[in-house]
């Protein structure tokens, strides 16, 4: 064997053990999937999501369902096939790990910093909601609880089910039309609606549950297109007003806004 084949096999087999290293060692990212929905107006996990005191409230029908998506945490090992497959499949997406969790952050710290956005979040939804209907976080309270679930991406529709369960549509009936309707987007303590990242695997986890229409911050349109379930409406918001107005189209036949 020449000096030349010699060098040619040993580059080639240096080649292969690179390429094996790769396709096996762990890489920075994450792989998320659609993950659950909760109805807002009622219990998730057998309790109950909104508690209001200090005011009447209405019994609703329909649903309003936030939707989640669930992601590999930030110590799980995803490795080159994991990526490979997640590109080719429209129920899973594949992402920065640094832009799902934390820098540094372990599993745990990860559920942590999630938590502490839910309950955030949770605190701004009530403000905009209470803010919405000019009542003061004085005289009405509210309790909102969706247990493990985090993140901030709940926040439309909590202050949507606290402006539901206290005035519904103001006119007698509620804000669904008794129509199962799932959506997303963070929530201002002034109405304000803001983008929050997965909406197609939020919407596949929508109509998975039998949503008929889906509130997606407008600068998400295009994102909620990709892999839109048949049936499912999209519904673009950027204001809390508006999408209260846009539901209240909804349910008389009037013009919906629409991505």
């Amino acid at each position: 064997m020449s000096s030349r084949t010699r060098a040619l096999g040993i580059c080639a087999a240096l080649i292969i053990a690179l390429l094996a290293t790769v396709a096996f060692a762990p890489l920075p990212f994450s792989v998320a999937f659609p993950g659950d929905t909760a109805d807002v107006l009622g219990k998730h996990k057998g309790k109950q999501v909104i508690t209001i005191s200090g005011a009447p409230t209405r019994e609703t029908s329909g649903q309003l369902r936030m939707a989640a998506i669930v992601a590999t945490g930030p110590d799980a090992p995803v490795r080159l096939p994991d990526i490979v497959r997640g590109w080719f499949r429209t129920d899973q997406a594949v992402m920065p790990v640094e832009s799902v969790y934390p820098v540094g952050d372990t599993a745990e710290k990860a559920v942590e910093h999630n938590l502490k956005d839910m309950r955030s979040s949770q605190d701004v939804a009530t403000r905009a909601a209470l803010n919405y209907l000019h009542k003061s976080d004085k005289d009405v309270q509210v309790k909102l609880d969706l247990g493990t679930i985090g993140g901030p991406s709940a926040g439309l529709l909590f202050s949507l089910g606290i402006i539901d369960k206290l005035a519904g549509d103001g006119a007698g009936g509620d804000l669904t039309g008794g129509k199962k309707i799932a959506g997303t987007g963070t929530i201002t303590a002034d109405g304000e609606v803001g983008a929050v990242g997965g909406v197609a695997l939020k919407t596949q986890a929508a109509g998975r549950d039998g949503a008929t229409v889906f509130l997606v911050p407008k600068s998400e349109c295009r994102d909620a297109q990709a892999e839109l379930p048949e049936g499912l409406r999209l519904v673009p918001v950027s204001t809390l007003s508006g999408t209260v107005d846009a539901l209240k189209a909804l349910k008389s036949g009037g013009e919906v806004p629409s991505c």
